[in-house]
């Protein structure tokens, strides 16, 4: 997994990159300079910072301006810690608070969350919190619109944009493919998304928003990368063919396709397991 905070650090001060989150955006391209964020057409609105990760408030295609607004993470930026394999974590209390971003990635809000709806570390890694407020009332205040979730599957090849609220800092690259399976540690996640190299994401982005640039619409959550060529270890997962053949990728980094998650929401922002067409793991 992408490591949070203190790790994040650490990693910076290693590479030279500097402590300070630049207060605009900054994209890497292929070649590892650094391009104006005037050319970018994704933003920083609607995405938050997390005390120890990014995120952003997502929409389902259906939402309304009533229902109460949904950020979404990774399951490991939980605050109580990483769920279990095969813990799935289902309408939980919490009072987390998120930092809402606008377009220039300057923080315009505090949102907080009433509950921790769905996180589950099986079979993909994502958190899911309802908050307080509505996705109206978000827009009229701050006039911020949420993110929605793509409700099909994304397609290799695509232009995507990771972007990093933690951080003011996006990640353009394209999806590379998909794993079969992503195999860390105790962890073990199905068709993630594979980004091609230009995305070299740091510790503190996981839960960014993992953007197709053609849509705008979001089609994964960004988790993790093999950090230093390691064989399906912590922080160097490996991917795993039908066949069970073993494929270590030093250096890329991987999302967790977000696809399947409209399925299992319906009006109000209420989760339903149970729902026609929804394959998250169930408690």
């Amino acid at each position: 997994m992408k490591k949070p905070l203190l790790a994040a650090l650490g990693a910076l001060m290693i590479t030279g990159t500097g402590l300070a989150a630049p207060a605009v955006a900054a994209t890497e391209t292929s070649t590892g300079t650094k391009a104006p964020a005037a050319v970018q057409a994704v933003t920083f609105a609607g995405t938050v910072s997390l005390s120890n990760c990014s995120g952003s408030v997502v929409r389902l295609p259906d939402s309304e301006d009533n229902d109460p607004a949904l950020v979404m993470s990774n399951g490991h930026c939980l605050e109580s810690g990483f769920p279990g394999p095969g813990e799935v974590v289902v309408d939980q209390p919490s009072s987390r608070t998120f930092g809402l971003l606008n377009s220039a990635g300057t923080r315009v809000a505090t949102l907080r969350a009433s509950k921790i709806a769905y996180a589950t570390m099986t079979d993909t890694d994502v958190s899911l919190y309802q908050l307080t407020t509505t996705y109206g009332q978000i827009r009229s205040s701050y006039g911020i619109s949420p993110l929605t979730l793509d409700d099909t599957h994304p397609v290799a090849g695509r232009a995507i944009t990771v972007v990093s609220g933690y951080w003011k800092r996006t990640y353009a690259c394209s999806i590379d493919g998909f794993a079969h399976r992503l195999k860390e540690g105790s962890w073990t996640w199905k068709d993630s998304v594979r980004y091609t190299s230009a995305c070299r994401t740091i510790g503190g982005t996981s839960g960014s928003p993992v953007i197709d640039n053609a849509t705008g619409n979001v089609v994964a959550v960004n988790n993790t990368g093999n950090e230093d060529g390691g064989r399906c270890t912590d922080n160097n997962p490996c991917e795993v063919d039908q066949s069970g053949n073993v494929t270590v990728r030093a250096g890329i980094n991987y999302g967790q396709q977000t696809y399947q998650i409209p399925a299992c929401f319906g009006l109000d922002s209420k989760l339903d397991l149970d729902a026609s067409g929804c394959t998250l793991p169930k408690s």
